[in-house]
């Protein structure tokens, strides 16, 4: 059975109603930037798997997002990376310079990006104003031309342009790209 609520269609939801704030502060803010995107609904998606269809809906891939930390809770990383990809933490420890990542916390994911966990997204960095989150992104995302992604809730995904995720949405939010090649075999 299918998760998949709605078709796929271009920019906000008509209707509103029932929306979480933090959705719809995903979808003024991309609307304020004039960046295009596409957008599905579907049932809570909080699997790889559900985003797998959600993806072949969407005609892009999800990206596996991870918020992650160093062991004092000091430094916060959000990294996408391919959903096909499994993730090995000593592989990006020895690439970004810390000798031990963990799990951030929910609280932690809550207090900086506003989402919770299975809703955690780049499109959370626009609630990091005081830029506590660094941005890494596998090599093989960045080569895709667009990016698929929760407006901050696991109920909708949104497919946007790499270059407007980069060039228009990471610049007004002050983050950037530290790109990362992971290779998960």
């Amino acid at each position: 059975m299918s998760i998949i609520k709605s078709n796929l269609e271009k920019g906000r939801p008509s209707d509103m109603n029932g929306r979480q704030d933090k959705e719809k502060k995903v979808y003024d803010f991309l609307d304020s930037l004039g960046i295009e995107y596409q957008r599905i609904d579907h049932e809570k998606a909080d699997t790889m798997d559900a985003c797998t269809e959600i993806g072949m809906a969407l005609g892009t891939e999800i990206c596996k997002n991870l918020f992650l930390c160093n062991r004092q809770k000091t430094d916060f990383y959000l990294l996408l990376m391919p959903g096909s990809k499994p993730f090995k933490t000593k592989e990006l420890s020895g690439q970004i310079g810390v000798s031990r990542l963990s799990f951030a916390s929910p609280e932690d994911m809550e207090k900086f990006l506003n989402t919770s966990p299975g809703s955690v997204s780049i499109m959370g960095l626009m609630n990091d104003t005081g830029k506590k989150v660094t941005l890494l992104i596998d090599d093989d995302i960045l080569k895709d031309e667009f990016i698929g992604c929760h407006p901050c809730v696991n109920t909708s995904s949104i497919k946007i342009r790499t270059d407007d995720i980069i060039n228009k949405f990471l610049s007004k939010t002050g983050h950037y790209v530290n790109p990362v090649k992971l290779i998960g075999e």
